[in-house]
């Protein structure tokens, strides 16, 4: 017999591949027993939603003493002949002619049985819900995005920077972040009764980053386009379906960039994502239309085939008061918009993703470029049916006089920000950048309810045990 070829899955389930001799390797989903003496294998590995069904008949050596005892979660080696499947929703199986198990798992212990559970409870068996389908389509969803985005940037010209994930800055100056330091809390070192952080790690206060924006911005004044792809860790003591405490972000920033360059490289690089995610993943997209949202295509498709409708803040704020909609909160130009008011413009007003800009210069942080009006600045927010809000950016105020006047509005210490003043000191440019949530575009390409279905091990208030 000729040696078995070692194959995916995902390969197995392939038609050019009847008539090999294959090893499989994975995990038992399901075992049925027939009464003519042989029993349905049904084995996932992860690199696909389906099984593959195996064919393992009463003649194998171990049939009695191991297949027969097979049960879900048990893991598995698989040789035999791949063969075309008269079974329907089935191209393929597998006839087995030997079966190794490599691991037992007892159907009286393992959680994952037939039973139906909640993503809640899933979520307490973090080291287990991969084996699921859902999550193991997520994670599959996940990788593909990733890979675009990396893809997406390379091919653009970008070249991809790792800024610190400790900094003595807050990006955003809102002063939620985990603070990281050596001091024993037992006996902090003090001064004038304060605690004495010059004795501490780096000398100084420190912290987890919120962004890397500012340190990318260093790179985009000095190589043009860059793009980040890393962890961020905000402290804020939120429970909502939408926040995470450890998330990732992927900010691109861009030397000679306006609003509108950056405006149409967020609209490219959105509809990039989802048109490779529906090339790539059909089969776990087809499956989170049907069982968790079935209007995830319809809304994928919007993205993919129309042109995001691009308005001011000040326009929006317009349409949404003459809506005649009663909004749970109140729409007042000068205040945030709500996630409510931005799912109205996309999914009943424009039918589309929009991207609005120029909002209120009260409401957006000191980077951002001020407008002629002194009233606004380049902003922009990136808005798509069902979630609202996905990506946002702004052109980068490259005026030092500007910009320091806005960090003294902001309350912000401008000796911390020696540097980033000093790249428009020397040689300063117009530059643009945005960032987008990693966990935010998984959630809304799944339908996902709950961003801490969308991360391998979520990082919530209380929950840090995985």
């Amino acid at each position: 017999m000729a040696e078995a070829g070692l194959l995916s899955v995902a390969q197995a389930r392939r038609v050019e591949n009847v008539g090999k001799q294959v090893r499989l390797q994975g995990w038992v989903r399901t075992r049925r027993d027939s009464k003519g003496g042989f029993s349905f294998l049904e084995l996932n590995d992860g690199t696909c939603l389906a099984n593959v069904q195996v064919i393992a008949e009463a003649a194998l050596p171990n049939y009695q003493s191991e297949v027969l005892k097979l049960s879900a979660g048990c893991s598995v080696r698989i040789d035999g002949l791949l063969k075309e499947s008269a079974g329907k929703g089935q191209a393929t199986e597998v006839v087995a002619s030997a079966i190794q198990v490599f691991g037992w798992a007892d159907p009286e212990e393992y959680p994952l049985q037939k039973k139906r559970h909640s993503f809640e409870k899933l979520r307490e068996w973090a080291h287990l819900r991969p084996r699921t389908n859902t999550f193991g389509a997520v994670m599959r969803v996940r990788n593909c995005v990733s890979q675009s985005i990396h893809r997406f940037f390379q091919e653009h010209g970008f070249l991809y920077v790792h800024t610190p994930i400790i900094t003595a800055s807050d990006c955003e100056g809102a002063g939620a972040m985990f603070r990281v330091t050596t001091i024993d809390p037992e006996k902090p070192p003090k001064s004038a009764g304060k605690v004495d952080y010059a004795q501490d790690f780096f000398g100084r206060p420190s912290y987890l980053t919120v962004s890397g924006q500012l340190e990318a911005e260093i790179f985009a004044t000095s190589l043009g386009r860059v793009y980040t792809f890393g962890p961020t860790f905000r402290a804020e003591n939120s429970n909502t379906s939408r926040h995470l405490a450890e998330f990732w972000m992927i900010e691109p920033e861009m030397a000679f960039f306006d609003l509108n360059d950056n405006m149409d490289l967020a609209e490219q690089f959105l509809k990039r994502i989802v048109h490779d995610v529906l090339t790539e993943c059909e089969e776990d997209i087809a499956f989170f239309n049907q069982f968790v949202d079935d209007s995830v295509l319809a809304t994928l498709q919007i993205v993919a085939n129309n042109e995001f409708k691009r308005l001011t803040y000040t326009e929006a704020v317009e349409i949404l008061e003459k809506s005649g909609h009663e909004f749970e909160f109140p729409v007042n130009w000068g205040t945030d918009l709500q996630s409510e008011h931005e799912r109205y413009l996309t999914e009943q007003h424009f039918k589309c993703p929009v991207i609005l800009y120029d909002y209120p210069r009260t409401i957006k942080p000191f980077y951002m470029r001020l407008n002629d009006d002194d009233r606004t600045v380049r902003a922009m927010d990136v808005l798509v049916p069902k979630v609202g809000e996905i990506i946002g950016g702004s052109q980068r105020e490259e005026r030092l006089d500007v910009l320091e006047a806005r960090m003294r509005d902001q309350d912000l210490n401008l000796d911390d920000y020696w540097w980033y003043r000093d790249l428009r000191r020397f040689g300063t440019v117009p530059h643009a950048g945005f960032g987008l949530g990693f966990e935010r575009v998984v959630q809304f390409i799944t339908g996902m309810a709950n961003i801490r279905d969308v991360i391998p091990f979520p990082r919530t208030p209380g929950n840090a045990e995985f």
